[in-house]
This record gives structure tokens, C-alpha cells and sequence, in this order.
């Protein structure tokens, strides 16, 4: 979803990454890739960043994507998974690449380069677990197969929490938080929102 009108991205398995407006029932730009792509807006909703085969993320300029990519980086393919989203952290510095794997990888979105690799979250079925920034891009999170929700350092990579859920050990697959209030969204076979606990 854009972050600054009502367009979005969709990016299919006919390698097709279609833009769409809330408002028409039709796609108001469709590109032909090379292969199968996820994508995600930057923070200020005027680049978007398609990955593709796993292996490749291209940038684009969204007032002219159909002139091509203004940048490509090639990253190490994963043998045992494959890019399931992108997401940019909130200063747009970083894009955090979610697998159906037992890995999340964080790269830099000006160079291409690899800064960190989250593990030891279950996953060995292959689900598609969506992980996240928290506002401030300090840390990332994401669900597991178990239905627990793992936290890291985003920096270090240190694993700072690990989060019993409501979702009776079904797996979580999405975890959002809210960009203006404290608050956590989980959703597994039904959705949970979180507050913090202040003691006092």
C-alpha cells in the first residue's frame, strides 16, 4: 500500500507486478518480469523495489517505471527458500526481505548490501510469514510456525524477545504494527492486537 494516496502493488505468479488504485476497478500499470516478483513502496510512496527470483531486487522510480529500474542489486540466492516480501524501514535506509524459509535477510536499499540475517524462528513447512520493522526500524519481528512471535535487534541481530501469542500454536503469519500508535497486529487463523504492558 502506498503510504501517501490510495494506490498499491500486487505482484503475481504470472510474473506480473500490477499497480492499482482504491478507487477503479481496473490496474492503472502492469510490468512483464523475468520471473516471479514481490514488491514494496518506499516511505515516501515515490520508489517501489521489486525483487525477483530471489536473487535480484530492482528500484524504480514510480512517475517512470515503464523507462526501467534506476538501480539492480544481485544478492546471494537462498537454495532452501524464496523472497516471500519486502519492506523499507521507515527512513527508507533498509529493506527487510521476508522467505518462506527459516531466515530473514536486511540489506541496504542504497548499496545492495547484506547487513544482518534473523533466524531461529520456526518454519520448515515453507509458510509465508510476512515480517516487519517496528516504527522506529530498531528492531524486526515476525511469526513462526510454532505461533509465537520472535523479535530481534535490527542492528546486531540479537534475538531481544520472543512473544506467546492467543493464536493456539497455529502458525502467525503476519505481524504489523501500527505507524502512529503502540500497537501489534497478529494474524493466524484470526487476528490479535497488542498493547503494551506498563507496570507501574
Amino acid at each position: 500500500m502506498s503510504p501517501i494516496d490510495d494506490s498499491f502493488l500486487s505482484s503475481s505468479f504470472d510474473k506480473t507486478i500490477r499497480l492499482w488504485d482504491l478507487r477503479s476497478p481496473n490496474c492503472q500499470g502492469m510490468m512483464q518480469l523475468q520471473g516471479r516478483p514481490v514488491a514494496a513502496f518506499d516511505p515516501e510512496g515515490l520508489i517501489f523495489a521489486c525483487g525477483i527470483n530471489s536473487e535480484m531486487i530492482k528500484l524504480y522510480d514510480l512517475r517512470s517505471f515503464d523507462k526501467g529500474p534506476f538501480t539492480t542489486f544481485r544478492l546471494q540466492q537462498d537454495r532452501d527458500c524464496d523472497w516471500t516480501g519486502l519492506k523499507f524501514s521507515s527512513d527508507g535506509k533498509m529493506i527487510l526481505i521476508s522467505t518462506n524459509g527459516p531466515v530473514i535477510r536486511l540489506i541496504d536499499a542504497f548499496s545492495g548490501h547484506a547487513l544482518q540475517s534473523y533466524m531461529g524462528h520456526m518454519n520448515q513447512k515453507g509458510i509465508l510469514l510476512e515480517a516487519s520493522f517496528s516504527p522506529d526500524a530498531q528492531f524486526v519481528l515476525s511469526g513462526s510456525q510454532d505461533g509465537k512471535v520472535h523479535i530481534w535487534n535490527a542492528e546486531n541481530g540479537t534475538k531481544t524477545a520472543v512473544l506467546e501469542s492467543k493464536h493456539n500454536g497455529a502458525p502467525v503469519h503476519c505481524v504489523q504494527f501500527n505507524p502512529k500508535y503502540l500497537m501489534l497486529a497478529t494474524s493466524s487463523q484470526s487476528m490479535s492486537f497488542w498493547l503494551p504492558n506498563i507496570d507501574d
